[in-house]
Parts: structure tokens; C-alpha cells; sequence
């Protein structure tokens, strides 16, 4: 029983991190129908940001994380309007190529600036580094960081989605793009602040990554966005809460293989987890079948 509660702890924080990036993939699918392949590696870069904060400019973890946050939403809205904007009457098989083109861009971008090795992140200090003992159970003060920022961005962004102004216009242009313009909505904006809100997520599933594995590449965002992909597929892809379910459920999954089964299965576990929805239920855990009219 103790074991399984520890597997359980372990799950919801590596769930966490995928719910984040996750969060990213839907709501950008949600508003334009684009999978934004590049959305994995913003993730990828907000660890390189965390990590230079702290090691070259001596910055403290919160300052660090908010840095990060901030340059990836820049990056977002970069990408946005860079690679995506001007394809967006383009047929989706151009715009989905352009995902893949830019996300191998920001990959060996990255590798050339600052090269290929594996870098680890400073240690943690102080309170960072103390662990809680509940029993035979351990839970790590990282652990609990990852879990409660994660949380806290979670209802942060369903404040914005539906109490805000912004938030409504982006429910709008994710029900019906064109009926939204007709009624004053600026598509353009909303759409930019979309990619800007999933992005400033990423980054800081970024950070807390770093901080949890202490180590980061040019090219770790790549299976983990793969993940958080599946995740909001099992969900419902465009469906905010199913994202951030489909996030918890996929990490604990993943750690449930590695702790009872063989650690070299989990990952074709995860991606059979995608298939089985697709041929069940392609829609997700919360998608529902909508019926066009020909």
C-alpha cells in the first residue's frame, strides 16, 4: 500500500509537468485547429533560460522561473507571427510541415548555440532540498513545488478562459472564428495571446523539469511533447480540463510501468494509450461527436 501511494506521489509530479505543456497543445488546437509541434521544444528552451538565470546571472529559483515564463511567451508570439500567421488560409498539411520545420529550427538552433552536451542545473538549497516523511512514504520539496505552481497556473488559466475578457474572445474564436470577427473580436490578437499563454506554460515546465531532473539537452523536449500530445489527446484535444486529466493520467501510467512492470516499456505504453483512444474513442475522455452538415 505504501508503495503504491509513493508511485501515485511520483505520478502526479511528472503528471504535472506534462499537464502543463499539454495545456499548450490544446488551447492552440482549440483556437486555429494547428498541432504546434514547436510548442515541445519553447518548452525546451524555457529550461535553457532557468538554467543561464541561475548559473550565469545568480538569479534565485522564482526569479529564474518568471524570466523564463516571460522570454517564452515572447517566443511564442514570435513563432506565431513568424511561421504560422502568414499560413493561415494555407491547407493544414503546409502549416502542420511548418510545426515540424520550426521545431527542428529552435532544436539544432539551441544544439549550435550552445552545443549538444547534456548540462545539469545548481543544486538546490535550503528549503528546496528538504523531503517530508509520511511513513515509508517520501515526498520531496520539489515534488510539492512542481505540484503546487502547477496547480496554481491550472485555476490561473481557467480564470483567464472564463472570467476574462480575452478569455471570452478566445472562447469565441474557438467556437466560430468567422462569427467572432463579425462581432468586433480581433482574431489576430487572440490568437497571438493563445500561443503566448501555452507558451509562458511551457517555459515554465521548463524550470521545474530542470529543477526535478537536473539535467537538460537541446533535445529533451521531443519525447516529452510527444507525451503531452497524447495527453491531450486522451482528454479531448482542445478541451482545457481534458488536458490537464489526460496530463495526470499519463504520468501516472508512465510511473506505474516503470514501478510494477519494466522501465524500457513505458514509453510503448504510452504511445499504445494513444492508439487504443484513437480506435475507441478519437475524441477523448471529454470530446464529444460533432455531426457536420454537408
Amino acid at each position: 500500500m505504501e508503495q503504491l501511494l509513493q508511485q501515485i506521489i511520483n505520478g502526479i509530479s511528472l503528471g504535472s509537468i506534462y499537464a502543463l505543456i499539454a495545456l499548450g497543445y490544446t488551447m492552440v488546437y482549440g483556437i486555429i485547429k494547428l498541432i504546434n509541434f514547436a510548442h515541445s521544444d519553447v518548452y525546451m528552451i524555457g529550461a535553457y533560460i532557468g538554467y543561464f538565470c541561475m548559473t550565469s546571472l545568480r538569479l534565485g529559483f522564482v526569479s529564474s522561473l518568471l524570466i523564463a515564463m516571460v522570454f517564452c511567451t515572447l517566443l511564442g508570439v514570435a513563432i506565431e507571427k513568424i511561421a504560422y500567421k502568414p499560413l493561415r488560409n494555407a491547407t493544414k498539411i503546409a502549416v502542420l510541415i511548418t510545426a515540424i520545420g520550426v521545431s527542428l529550427f529552435l532544436e539544432y538552433g539551441t544544439m549550435f548555440i550552445v552545443g549538444p552536451t547534456v548540462r545539469s542545473y545548481p543544486a538546490m538549497r535550503g528549503i528546496m532540498v528538504k523531503t517530508f516523511k509520511l511513513a515509508n512514504i517520501t515526498i520531496t520539496m520539489q515534488q510539492v513545488l512542481i505540484v503546487g505552481i502547477t496547480v496554481i497556473l491550472m485555476i490561473l488559466l481557467q480564470f483567464i478562459v472564463k472570467k476574462t475578457r480575452i478569455g471570452k474572445a478566445m472562447r469565441a474564436v474557438s467556437l466560430d472564428q468567422d462569427a467572432a470577427m463579425l462581432m468586433g473580436v480581433n482574431v489576430n490578437t487572440t490568437i497571438s495571446f493563445t500561443f503566448a499563454l501555452g507558451s509562458a506554460l511551457a517555459g515554465a515546465a521548463g524550470i521545474l523539469v530542470g529543477v526535478y531532473y537536473n539535467s537538460i539537452n537541446p533535445l529533451m523536449g521531443t519525447l516529452p511533447g510527444l507525451k503531452a500530445f497524447i495527453a491531450a489527446v486522451f482528454g479531448g484535444i482542445g478541451i482545457i480540463p481534458g488536458a490537464m486529466i489526460g496530463g495526470y493520467v499519463i504520468g501516472i501510467i508512465e510511473v506505474f510501468v516503470s514501478g510494477y512492470g519494466n522501465s524500457m516499456y513505458r514509453d510503448a505504453v504510452v504511445f499504445a494509450i494513444l492508439i487504443l483512444v484513437l480506435i475507441v474513442k478519437p475524441t477523448g475522455l471529454l470530446g464529444k461527436n460533432v455531426r457536420e452538415k454537408v
